[in-house]
């Protein structure tokens, strides 16, 4: 009688601890995002709460009142560059990352404590941005809060939030042009030059095509098997109106494509001088 009592103490004990260790999906599962931006990064911690049949804006989530914009911890916001969101100066650094709706506008908040549990901590003289956007009817619904970087470039994207049927995008600002020169101008005065990396970004960016071409020969001379870099020059005379030395830079530019069997430049080259 005493062993089976034992026994039966041994598998209750069992159980327990079994339970204890239940791992079950979190109702408002957590997610990360990291966005590559200008020369740095953004990235964002939320948690995702789902709508399950409720009316969300107005309702669940009240209008003219501050919002975690997600559930459980305050969201997070981390930008590893300065930025400017709606006309404001976000310095380099974490933040929570608030909110407070109303039914046509918004109001973004970025707050510099990171203890806050929610709205649970919060204060004002915390902030370090507030910003109004437009909120917009969407024409589906969606379920689950959803967060994204949408219409990057390389100076500028969207935030945008959307849950239920209404969304906001936050517009953010990176001023990589800026550095990305300094770089140019830093790098240019050593032996080891990046000429087509410069040249790039200056025949991209509306700088000035006549350097661009420069650096686009000096990369040649680095380089002369390079048809990826005489495609490039190409489309940066074309820029200039260059047209003639454009067709040769392009006829250049398939042979050595040819000769490489790559058939992606083979292509690009023949709709380039098809064009001209």
């Amino acid at each position: 009688m005493i062993k089976k009592l034992l026994l039966s103490g041994c598998f209750a004990f069992a159980l327990l601890g079994l339970n204890a260790q239940l791992k079950t999906p979190a109702p408002s599962p957590s997610q990360t995002i990291k966005q590559e931006f200008g020369i740095s990064s953004v990235e964002l911690n939320y948690s995702r709460p789902s709508a399950k049949g409720r009316t969300i804006f107005g309702d669940l989530v009240p209008y003219g009142k501050l919002w975690r914009t997600g559930a459980n911890a305050a969201t997070r916001i981390k930008f590893a560059d300065d930025v400017t969101i709606g006309g404001t100066l976000v310095k380099a650094g974490e933040y929570s990352f608030y909110t407070i709706p109303s039914q046509n506008e918004w109001e973004v908040i970025f707050n510099k404590s990171l203890k806050n549990w929610g709205v649970d901590g919060y204060a004002k003289e915390d902030d370090v941005a507030r910003i109004k956007v437009k909120s917009m009817p969407l024409p589906w619904q969606i379920e689950t809060l959803t967060m994204s970087f949408d219409d990057v470039t390389a100076s500028s994207m969207n935030l945008f939030i959307g849950w239920e049927k209404t969304g906001v995008n936050i517009p953010i600002s990176i001023d990589s042009d800026s550095k990305i020169m300094s770089q140019i101008d830093n790098l240019m005065n050593k032996d080891n030059r990046p000429y087509f990396a410069a040249a790039s970004y200056y025949a991209t960016n509306g700088k000035d095509l006549n350097q661009a071409i420069q650096w686009f020969d000096k990369a040649i001379e680095q380089n002369p098997g390079a048809f990826w870099i005489y495609h490039q020059k190409a489309n940066a005379l074309v820029k200039a109106g260059k047209k003639k030395e454009a067709k040769e830079a392009a006829m250049k530019s398939l042979e050595l494509a040819k000769e490489a069997k790559n058939d992606d430049y083979v292509k690009l080259n023949e709709k380039l001088i098809k064009s001209l």
